[in-house]
C-alpha cells in the first residue's frame, strides 16, 4: 500500500513538472522613437500568454504588437500601461511580440513583461488517454494556478514600487513648494515692514 501511494506521489510530481509552462520574465529599457521585438518558435496549437507592465517613463504607456508567422497581427494595442493578452498558435512557426515607443519624444520606458509557451496538445492512445485524462486535466489546471499567482505578486511588486514612487514624487514637491510659500510670505512680510517703516518715518529738513 505504501509503494503503491509512493509512486503515485512520483508520477504527479513528474507530471506536474512535465506540464507546467515554461515562464520567462524579463526588464527591458525602450529609448524614445524605439522599439524592441521578442520571438518564439512554436508548434500549432500551444497556448501563448503575453503579460506585461510598464514600470517607468513618462506616462506609464506602451504600445503592443503581437504578429504571427504569415505575419497576420494577433493583438495590437496603444498606450496600454498594462495588460494580458492569451491566445492558441494557429500554425507552427515564428511569433514576434513588439513594445514600441516611437509615440514618445525623449522619454525611455522600462517594461516588464513575459510570454508563457504551454506545452502543445500531444497526441495520446485512448487508453492512456482514459486512465491519466482526468489527473492531467487537474494538474494542468492547478499548474496554470500558481503560475497565475506568481506573475500576479510580481505584477503587484511593480504597481508598488511605481506608486511608492509616484508618491515619493509628489511628497517632494509638496515640499518644495511650501519652502517656496514660505519664502515668499517672510520676504513679503519684511517688505511690509521696511515700507512702513519708510512711510511713518520722520524726515529731518537740514
Amino acid at each position: 500500500m505504501g509503494t503503491s501511494i509512493n509512486l503515485l506521489v512520483l508520477y504527479c510530481i513528474s507530471l506536474f513538472l512535465s506540464v507546467i509552462s515554461v515562464v520567462n520574465g524579463y526588464f527591458i529599457a525602450i529609448d524614445a522613437h524605439a522599439e524592441e521585438c521578442f520571438h518564439d518558435r512554436v508548434v500549432s496549437g500551444t497556448k501563448m500568454a503575453l503579460t506585461f507592465e510598464v514600470a517607468e517613463g513618462g506616462f506609464l504607456d506602451i504600445d503592443v504588437k503581437i504578429t504571427g508567422p504569415d505575419n497576420k497581427v494577433i493583438y495590437s494595442g496603444e498606450r496600454e500601461s498594462n495588460g494580458k493578452y492569451t491566445f492558441a498558435a494557429h500554425m507552427d512557426g515564428l511569433y514576434r511580440y513588439c513594445f514600441s515607443n516611437k509615440m514618445s519624444t525623449m522619454t525611455p520606458k522600462i517594461v516588464m513583461f513575459s510570454m508563457d509557451d504551454s506545452d502543445a496538445p500531444k497526441q495520446q492512445d485512448m487508453d492512456t488517454e482514459d486512465h491519466h485524462n482526468k489527473l492531467e486535466d487537474m494538474i494542468n489546471q492547478l499548474a496554470t494556478g500558481l503560475t497565475a499567482v506568481k506573475h500576479e505578486q510580481e505584477y503587484m511588486e511593480v504597481r508598488e514600487r511605481v506608486h511608492r514612487s509616484i508618491n515619493d514624487n509628489t511628497n517632494s514637491r509638496v515640499v518644495l513648494w511650501s519652502f517656496f510659500e514660505s519664502l515668499v510670505l517672510v520676504a513679503m512680510t519684511l517688505g511690509q515692514v521696511y515700507y512702513l517703516k519708510r512711510f511713518f518715518e520722520v524726515r529731518r529738513v537740514v
